[in-house]
């Protein structure tokens, strides 16, 4: 466990250090002068000489590697520099930005799971059955429909139509239903199917013979007995999922008008605002590599009979 631990940090390091270099290559290879844009505000037009100052300050007139190391150094104070579009210092837009991404994370992830593995348990426990069928054909259904074309029949339906929920903004839990069922729709339909698949696939084990035969109630052959050892895979998924929502949550949170970390990247394209986008590219590729090593660690302290380059930790 503790090699696997080592290796697993390693590999982290390896990956952050080729995030941060793509991050860097953003605002490089983007077109326009970063020293030009950062000076450019509601129509007005920097003299060369201004232009030149600014790429002094900002460093810009140092060879491309110093560059990088300068602005490695400055993230690791906490300082992504100012957003060129509202000069703000983007750390504080970040801050600000990212509890409501976070919430919708949350609420995502919660759905996702308690839905998904419910589904997928039902559907497994009565496999072939009416029931299963049923889940098998809307989880399908569900799985080929688009996140942003949920996102606009659930507005058209429930807000439109209904008028029982609001249809934008940052509010309660009334503001979050929507986008958030949105967002867990497709990664539900994935996760009551492996959940079904496994739930099988664990019927044909000696164990569960074993327990059956013993004459045990339904609930602690089903639940005690074999979901612990079925929801393993479905634990990789919901993390990858947590993990993709923190920066894949764009068009969603565009959608319902959220404020979160998401929605002002798509902003950030349109107006070049190329130091927030620096920081949102690095900082929720962070994110996803942090959950799903967590989630990659804690499946092994559940189930240390997983092999690992050939050996068996136990």
């Amino acid at each position: 466990m503790k090699e696997y631990i080592i290796e697993k940090v390693k590999s982290i390091f390896i990956v952050l250090v080729g995030i941060s270099l793509l991050s860097f290559l953003l605002g490089v290879v983007s077109p326009g002068d970063p020293a030009e844009l950062s000076l450019s505000k509601y129509g007005y037009s920097p003299t060369p000489q201004e232009i030149e100052a600014r790429r002094v300050e900002m460093g810009l007139d140092k060879p491309i590697h110093i560059q990088y190391i300068n602005w490695v150094k400055n993230i690791l104070k906490g300082d992504f520099g100012k957003s060129f579009s509202t000069k703000e210092n983007v750390t504080d837009m970040i801050i600000r930005k990212a509890p409501v991404t976070f919430k919708l994370a949350m609420y995502s992830i919660v759905i996702t799971s308690v839905f998904g593995i419910s589904l997928g348990v039902i559907a497994g426990i009565n496999k072939n059955k009416p029931i299963d069928n049923l889940i098998k054909l809307i989880t399908n259904i569900l799985f080929s429909l688009p996140t942003f074309w949920l996102a606009l029949l659930f507005i058209l339906i429930f807000s439109e139509k209904l008028g029982i929920l609001p249809t934008s903004g940052d509010g309660g839990f009334k503001y979050m239903i929507m986008p958030a069922v949105s967002l867990s729709l497709i990664t539900m339909s994935t996760t009551a199917m492996v959940m079904r698949s496994s739930m099988i696939q664990e019927f044909g084990k000696q164990y569960y013979t074993f327990a059956k035969a013993k004459g045990i109630s339904k609930y602690d052959l089903y639940i005690k007995n074999v979901l612990p050892n079925a929801i393993l895979p479905v634990l990789t998924i919901l993390g990858n999922f947590f993990g993709s929502i923190l920066g894949g949550s764009a068009v969603v949170e565009t959608i319902f008008a959220l404020s979160g970390i998401g929605s002002y990247a798509v902003e950030s394209v349109f107006s070049k605002d190329f130091p927030y986008l620096q920081a949102y590219v690095l900082l929720t590729g962070l994110a996803f590599v942090l959950v799903t090593s967590l989630v990659d660690i804690l499946i092994i302290i559940i189930n240390p009979k997983i092999r690992l380059k050939g050996d068996i930790y136990e």
